[in-house]
């Protein structure tokens, strides 16, 4: 079940590049939200974690780039993104702000940024209100990185461990500081996943504000999915411990004695104990 969670969140925004070499991050200074525009009404909001770059206008549709390689050149740091194109972004820090060009896919490397326009970004004091619903598919931009991490393919001591894995759970997802995930956590993730899904696909606000309210529905009924298959102390939440059950250490005991049945038998023996078990919950 850890896994079905992980790649609930993880599979519709596509696996962890594979290879062995990370990735140059973003530079942190220039991670973060920023706006084209005034601050009172902005036109574009533009989100860099330490692998992607999301761009939300407040009309037009939106669009993802989840960088496939990064390197730096004449002071810029340029974004590789994924795609048959592989478009490229290309960013640095002027002052205070953020500048920003995206050059067509007929421009030499050797060559960028070339004639290709240069955008001016800015940081805000505050959230601008049209964008403020999107703040939970934000933070879910930097948590899908942080779980391909721990629970993708990777190189070295503990990459893609179990234990890993259920820790960046519940990492990216404690919002109340217990160290344990309940419905809302749960289902705040689903919705940051769901936003981020329309964002990839280039969804208009429009779009975008309805994958959000289906993400609020499909959220909560996956949240409680999740945690009705996996609380098994009944405490409303989900620790790392119950998301790794069973899965930390493969292990099992058996008995030496007895003979093995017909998988068939056995497959009865199972549902007399489920019918059992019903009855004594008063299920039936």
């Amino acid at each position: 079940m850890i896994r079905l969670l992980a790649l609930a969140l993880l599979l519709p925004l596509a696996a962890r590049a594979q290879g062995t070499q990370p990735l140059t991050p973003v530079p942190e200074a220039l991670r973060g939200a920023w706006f084209a525009g005034d601050c009172a009404s902005p036109a574009t909001m533009l989100v860099l974690s330490a692998r992607a770059a999301a761009r939300a206008p407040s009309d037009g549709p939106a669009r993802l780039l989840r960088f496939t390689e990064t390197r730096s050149a004449a002071g810029w740091t340029i974004g590789t993104g994924r795609g048959a194109e592989a478009p490229r972004l290309l960013l640095r820090a002027a002052g205070d702000a953020l500048e920003t060009a995206e050059p067509t896919n007929k421009t030499r490397d050797d060559r960028l940024p070339g004639d290709t326009p240069v955008t001016s970004w800015r940081r805000c004091p505050a959230t601008p209100l049209p964008f403020a619903a999107q703040g939970e598919g934000i933070a879910f931009l930097g948590a899908i990185e942080v779980l391909e991490a721990a629970c993708g393919p990777g190189t070295g001591p503990g990459a893609g461990s179990v234990p890993d894995c259920a820790a960046a759970i519940i990492r990216v997802g404690d919002v109340s500081g217990d160290n344990l995930l309940g419905t809302a956590e749960l289902a705040r993730l689903f919705r940051g996943a769901a936003w981020l899904i329309s964002i990839q696909s280039e969804a208009t606000p429009e779009l975008a504000g309805l994958a959000g309210g289906a993400g609020t529905l499909g959220g909560l009924a996956a949240a409680k999915v999740a945690l009705e298959s996996l609380d098994y102390d009944g405490d409303g939440r989900l620790s790392a411990r119950e998301l790794a059950q069973d899965r930390t250490t493969l292990a099992t005991t058996g008995d030496a004695r007895g003979r093995p049945l017909a998988l068939e038998r056995l497959s009865e023996g199972v549902s007399l104990l489920r019918g059992v078990i019903e009855g004594l919950l008063g299920t039936e």
